[in-house]
């Protein structure tokens, strides 16, 4: 297989690099690999939707599928598909990527959309009682665990930690959420918010140790495979049917070992989403790792759910220059990140960069009634004198735009 654009990840990020590329004007040849199986999906609706609602999960992955796969183009209706096929190797030099099958693509141009893999705790056995939330087969797996008076221990108080929590409790398991740091999703959001957001969640009927980790687990006797308790590090032991393990994700970028780029988090990009140290290789999505000037010009990874589709746009530009041998965009290219969470009964809005800020305070609302019927709050996050993010917990989508003009 020779030539043209080679997308590695079959993922939102690699879709929209593609459809990008053809909106560009290239007509060439395009092939994405993916390691699914499946065709590019919507994935946050794992955590909340196909866990909890009956109308998007049955028992099957088959089921909710149907309503999380994206459109399929009809610009893209040449792409060459390998699915189930993830990349094993590559040789940049000589412009070659091996997938595990053993085929070997050739490729011009490629794309790197390979995203994040969740992390796991190093401990052994369990295995039929532990969970992770990244692909449809994981939210599916899980659904079928949550059953009414299972107790679930959740190890992670971020934001997939918290959605699953909400879930779960919501499906009528007993939850407790470990965490290490002060409060959940406290480094995101700030420790004011994530403490009005604990009290929310404590007030449906979930548990919280916080400054603890997991220290072990304990088995059936009878059977390793299942879970009895977890251990923590302050010697105490919270009794889990279920684990589910919300602790953080690695990278998939193992693939590109050997051929000298910074892959230290990530894959390093500069402000084109070019890799690095290469020509005609690009990355987005999760796995890049890019700087912003609106945040300062330091390289960071950004998993907001806007980033795949705006650092997409970015590389396919960069790529169409070089398969079309016409000039590279050199504008600054500043994305500001946007995502939400789905907790209970309310939805947290978040634009810009919450995480890098000094100072927080209220724009709007009152922390006092967070979750209450009609009641909403917004809030602002400075570096210095700079605006740097809002977020919203309750409020329209409509209202979290107006404060756009207020980012600088």
């Amino acid at each position: 297989m020779a030539g043209g654009a080679l997308i590695v990840g079959a993922s939102l990020s690699g879709l929209r690099l593609a459809e990008q590329l053809r909106a560009a004007g290239y007509t060439g040849p395009v092939t994405i690999a993916g390691a699914e199986h499946h065709m590019p999906y919507n994935r946050p609706p794992l955590s909340k939707d196909v866990l909890f609602n009956s109308d998007t999960a049955g028992d099957n992955a088959a089921d909710p599928l149907a309503k999380l796969t994206f459109t399929i183009r009809p610009i893209l209706a040449d792409v060459n598909w390998h699915l189930g096929a993830p990349a094993v190797a590559a040789d940049l030099k000589n412009r070659v990527v091996t997938l595990q099958d053993g085929r070997q693509v050739s490729y011009d141009t490629l794309g790197i959309a390979t995203g994040l893999t969740p992390r796991r705790l190093p401990f052994r056995g369990g295995e039929n009682s532990r969970h992770v939330v990244r692909t449809i087969e994981d939210a599916v797996r899980l659904k079928k665990a949550l059953v009414p008076g299972a107790n679930v221990a959740v190890a992670g108080g971020g934001f997939i930690g918290c959605e699953v929590a909400a879930s779960a409790t919501k499906r009528g398991c007993k939850v407790t959420v470990i965490e290490p740091l002060q409060a959940p999703m406290c480094r995101a959001i700030g420790l004011e918010l994530s403490h009005a957001i604990q009290a929310y969640h404590e007030a449906n009927g979930v548990s919280f140790r916080l400054g603890r980790t997991i220290a072990g687990i304990e088995c059936d006797p009878a059977d390793s495979r299942r879970l009895r308790s977890v251990a923590l590090d302050d010697g105490s032991a919270i009794t889990a049917d279920i684990l589910i393990e919300a602790v953080g994700s690695v990278c998939n970028s193992n693939w590109l070992q050997g051929n000298g780029l910074d892959l230290s988090d990530g894959v390093l990009t500069d402000n084109s989403m070019s890799v690095s140290g290469t020509t005609g290789v690009v990355a987005a999505g999760d796995v890049a790792r890019f700087p912003n000037p609106r945040y300062g010009g330091t390289p960071r990874r950004v998993e907001h759910w806007a980033i795949p589709a705006l650092t997409a746009r970015r590389a396919a530009s960069t790529l169409a220059a070089t398969l079309m041998d016409r000039p590279r965009d050199t504008s600054i290219f500043n994305p500001i990140p946007t995502f939400w969470s789905d907790q209970f009964a309310i939805r947290i809005q978040s634009m810009g960069l919450p995480s890098l800020a000094g100072r927080s305070a209220l724009l709007e609302g009152s922390l006092s009634e967070l979750g209450q019927p009609d009641k909403g709050l917004a809030m602002g996050y400075w570096q210095g004198d700079k605006l740097i993010g809002v977020i919203t917990v309750g409020l329209p989508t409509a209202r979290l735009s107006d404060y756009r003009g207020m980012l600088n």
